[in-house]
């Protein structure tokens, strides 16, 4: 099964989908954490140019193509060979990043990034996606003072560095997204402590996975 995890910046997904592991692994349930861009080597090379400032002078285009080219590689080598070993796979990341961040927020054709990434994970998709969804300045505080915290606001911060109306474009993207299709959709509220929200986001994978809650 692949569950991924999407939402604007500062959002919370990483820690969320880093808790889901350590609890399904407690459980002994087989699972694996991995993330775009970076989940791959190729992709590993190309998250400096489009998560740091030294990838300022991409196209949209440009922005779009390097994703796609991530999430082929990445699809090919780690994502598939787990889930066929029987692996659940938690993506920080996926398909619908690009839709939200490249479609609604830069603007780029909706339809043809759906195309381009049908093409990119050839049958390759999601069981369950959760959109951890917060208010853009709230999203944007956290993960701005995160960045400052770790010394990655120039590595980092590209997308941090916009301007409050595309992280809201993004947002609503996501929520567009989520009601065209609440079968593989679940849109979290993110405002919380990370364990409160953990709260929200388990019983949602174990409903989908099948699996008890708690350890018995």
């Amino acid at each position: 099964m692949l569950i991924t995890f999407e939402g604007i910046e500062g959002c919370g997904k990483s820690t969320q989908s880093r808790m889901v592991l350590d609890h399904l692994q407690q459980r002994g349930v087989p699972a694996l954490w991995t993330r775009q861009p970076g989940g791959c080597d190729l992709g590993g090379r190309l998250r400096a140019l489009l998560l740091g400032r030294e990838g300022d002078g991409l196209t949209p285009l440009s922005e779009l193509f390097l994703y796609l080219a991530d999430r082929a590689q990445h699809v090919a080598e780690v994502i598939r060979p787990a889930l066929a070993a029987g692996t659940v796979v938690l993506c920080d990341r996926f398909t619908d990043s690009t839709v939200a961040y490249q479609g609604y927020g830069r603007g780029l054709d909706v339809s043809l990034i759906h195309r381009l990434n049908a093409v990119a994970v050839d049958g390759c998709l999601p069981d369950l996606t959760l959109i951890l969804d917060l208010p853009v300045e709230t999203g944007l505080t956290r993960a701005r003072t995160r960045n400052a915290d770790q010394g990655q606001t120039e590595s980092e911060g590209r997308f941090e560095a916009e301007e409050t109306a595309f992280h809201q474009r993004i947002r609503d993207g996501y929520l567009t997204l989520a009601a065209e299709n609440p079968d593989r959709y679940a849109v979290i509220p993110a405002q919380g402590e990370p364990e409160e929200v953990f709260g929200r986001v388990w019983p949602m994978v174990c409903s989908r996975l099948g699996i008890a809650e708690h350890l018995m």
